[in-house]
């Protein structure tokens, strides 16, 4: 036991993580489909106990069977080798998402593939040597190995990098951290073999992303932190007479444009998941400053005077405020910045005659462009105290004049190139209200 006390150490704290991991997932009724996490603890386990037993057998080469001991090498390479491969899979996860496309599925893929061809072919040529230390295996299968790690670290490396900017802060950290640590001890262990540190890098890297992301109570937090954006969005919606629909759509309109956008591959360093998702619980509060507006102006069934439409025009800036002052110290950053510029700049046009900075082009967020389309879409196509909806056509046919004037060129051809997704998102949502 003498030779695998660290192992012992890891696997007692990893066995506490997925007890209590599972336990609270149950408990509180998370989604019941298996997801990467799970698979990556269960596979950290299993390298662990592989790590385990080859520092024991391979330090008792004259009384543990030869056969056994490569079994127990070869075991032990395919799930280092496999956790490695999962932990590149679980970042793509959590910043992208998985790609759909088979070929780009393969790419990610033909590094792990090759690896385990080599390693299986090559595991009856392993050679055990002798350490100061400890005894440690070293051939073919452990410098592939090697050469295999440092693949899926360096472009761990490169999507982190790339999109920190647009990861959630507790996230974000999380994840250096533990890149960090797994790179400095595989090149540590690549120049000195006999240090057998592969299990420090497996109970840190879950440790990280159990406390940090996977926690079950950082999922039921987030749950109630929506529904309070919600109640608090249809509160102040219910404000000017509405049913609540309009939340709804635009948020699905907000949802369709920006998942095409990201999968014709623009902004692709933008639009992460952690963006995907603070976009869609931002949208929501994009007219929250109403609740400043005086109801008489709101529900005003005729045309506002020119006084009147100033008053309406300073929910901008009063949303802005109240999202600032709200929603500004809850811990997600990058989700109360997105919010307050959804809430400020969703009347910015394209040509720079908006409110209220009179911004243009690029200069207005990307979220609030995405949101003005959605917005002004649903204010045509529903309708008003003052007015009745017009038809669809009609509508696509507003966005359309729109374009390059009021809203950003490429977002109106990519809305309009989607106009079948939007319209069945526009009866489905009206059906159940």
């Amino acid at each position: 036991m003498e030779h695998c006390k660290l192992q012992i150490g890891c696997m007692l704290i990893i066995l506490y993580i997925a007890f209590v991991y599972f336990k609270d997932k149950k408990k509180i009724k998370l989604q019941k489909k298996i997801t990467v996490f799970d698979i990556l603890l269960v596979t950290g386990i299993l390298a662990i106990l592989f790590d385990g037993c080859t520092a024991y057998t391979v330090n008792h080469l004259d009384t543990v069977n030869a056969v056994l001991n490569r079994a127990l090498h070869l075991f032990f390479l395919l799930g280092l080798d496999s956790f490695i491969f999962l932990l590149f899979i679980y970042m793509i996860s959590v910043t992208t998402g998985i790609p759909k496309n088979t070929g780009k599925r393969l790419l990610i893929c033909f590094p792990f593939i090759a690896n385990v061809i080599i390693v299986v072919a090559n595991i009856p040529s392993l050679e055990y040597r002798r350490g100061e230390i400890t005894n440690y295996s070293m051939g073919v299968s452990a410098y592939t190995c090697f050469i295999m790690a440092a693949i899926y670290i360096i472009l761990s490396l490169i999507i982190f990098l790339g999109r920190w900017r647009y990861m959630e802060k507790r996230k974000r950290l999380s994840i250096f951290t533990y890149l960090l640590v797994l790179a400095c001890i595989t090149a540590y262990q690549m120049f000195n073999p006999q240090s057998l540190l592969s299990s420090i890098c497996v109970t840190v890297i879950i440790l990280g992303a159990y406390m940090n992301q996977e926690n079950p109570a950082i999922a039921e937090l987030t749950h109630y932190h929506d529904e309070m954006v919600m109640g608090f969005a249809t509160l102040v919606e219910n404000k000017d007479g509405s049913t609540g629909g309009h939340i709804k759509r635009t948020t699905m309109y907000v949802r369709l444009l920006a998942e095409e956008l990201r999968k014709r591959g623009h902004y692709k360093k933008i639009i992460t998941k952690d963006y995907m998702r603070n976009l869609c619980m931002a949208a929501p509060m994009h007219d929250i400053g109403k609740i400043s507006v005086p109801d008489a102006v709101l529900q005003k069934p005729g045309k506002l005077t020119d006084e009147e439409f100033e008053i309406i025009k300073i929910h901008a800036t009063s949303g802005g405020k109240i999202i600032k002052d709200t929603f500004g110290h809850l811990g997600n950053e990058q989700y109360a910045q997105m919010a307050y510029e959804v809430a400020r700049f969703h009347h910015e046009k394209w040509n720079g005659r908006g409110y209220p900075d009179g911004l243009k082009e690029d200069e207005i967020p990307l979220c609030a462009r995405i949101m003005a389309i959605a917005d002004v879409f649903d204010a045509v196509s529903e309708k008003r105290c003052y007015r009745d909806a017009m038809p669809l056509d009609k509508c696509f046919d507003i966005i359309k004049e729109g374009s390059g004037r009021d809203f950003d060129p490429m977002l109106v051809e990519i809305f309009l190139d989607i106009r079948d997704k939007v319209e069945q998102a526009h009866t489905k949502i009206n059906s159940t209200l």
